[in-house]
């Protein structure tokens, strides 16, 4: 039986291990070693290939992976990663990162007769099992970062805010409501979302709170429901006028914005369920 790849030992949960987040300079060494560990099981085979009874089989990118690495990421240098690693910037391991997952497939042997021993691969075993593995080593680095199921680099959130970040809406209305809550959250997690990224996601959030706005002003106090709608349309982030705020940390106040959005719809959705009951999950004709 195998030991649990995200177990603390007792230095780590006790807080009293001073590396609890690791530098990029380790987190690239862990990623080739976990690269190393995950090759010598085959599970880069049938794309990259490898060595069979002396001779060289070509996965399904060819013999010139350097080139299909170019090819994806428009970058030179990436490959081989046992000898490129050390010099990954943080771009280079994330994008990596997930070209990996795109093509790890885990092996499965099957005995098919008098043929014998044959292979197959299957890609989403493989992909789950990496994502596991590559989850560990993300969690530490820097503020914590995780490689979602469709295989791009997400933050993990604010210390505190997480489960807010990743709590399911589960409104009246899931087209106009619930997608656009989940797209403005993949917006904002996306590792590397650029402040315009950012300030389109509070747009979507403020959207939905637009949708909501009848509820908003049934259930809650006028002053109430127009502190919220204040926010949006004074920091120049839905309209544009000579009147609002403009001189503020984008990066600072995006974020206690989104966060601010995201924790208002969840608590309209309450409100609405309390007082509406069961007929607060369907659409008013």
């Amino acid at each position: 039986m195998s030991v649990p790849n995200n177990r603390r030992y007792y230095s780590l949960r006790t807080g009293k291990n001073p590396n609890t987040t690791i530098p990029l300079e380790t987190l690239n060494s862990l990623f080739n070693n976990l690269f190393k560990v995950l090759e010598g099981r085959n599970y880069f085979f049938d794309a990259f290939g490898g060595d069979d009874f002396s001779a060289f089989i070509p996965g399904y990118l060819g013999d010139d992976i350097d080139a299909q690495v170019f090819k994806a990421l428009r970058k030179e240098h990436l490959w081989p990663i046992w000898n490129r690693y050390p010099y990954y910037s943080e771009d280079d391991l994330f994008d990596m990162i997930e070209f990996l997952f795109d093509h790890i497939s885990k092996p499965i042997r099957e005995v098919s007769g008098i043929d014998g021993l044959t292979v197959t691969y299957n890609k989403v075993e493989g992909q789950k099992e990496y994502r596991i593995e590559i989850n560990a080593l993300l969690a530490d680095y820097r503020n914590g970062f995780e490689l979602s199921p469709e295989g791009e680099i997400l933050v993990i959130g604010e210390p505190g805010l997480t489960t807010l970040l990743e709590a399911q809406i589960k409104s009246y209305d899931p087209e106009n409501i619930d997608k656009r809550v989940e797209r403005a959250r993949l917006k904002f997690r996306r590792a590397k979302s650029a402040v315009d990224e950012r300030k389109d996601a509070i747009r979507e959030l403020a959207d939905v709170l637009e949708f909501m706005r009848d509820k908003a002003k049934k259930y809650m106090e006028e002053q109430d429901e127009n502190d919220i709608f204040n926010i949006a349309n004074n920091f120049d982030i839905r309209h544009h006028n000579a009147k609002q705020k403009t001189k503020y940390d984008n990066a600072i106040w995006y974020s206690w914005i989104f966060y601010y959005y995201l924790a208002t719809i969840h608590a309209l959705r309450l409100i609405v369920q309390k007082y509406e009951g069961d007929s607060s999950t369907k659409p008013e004709s």
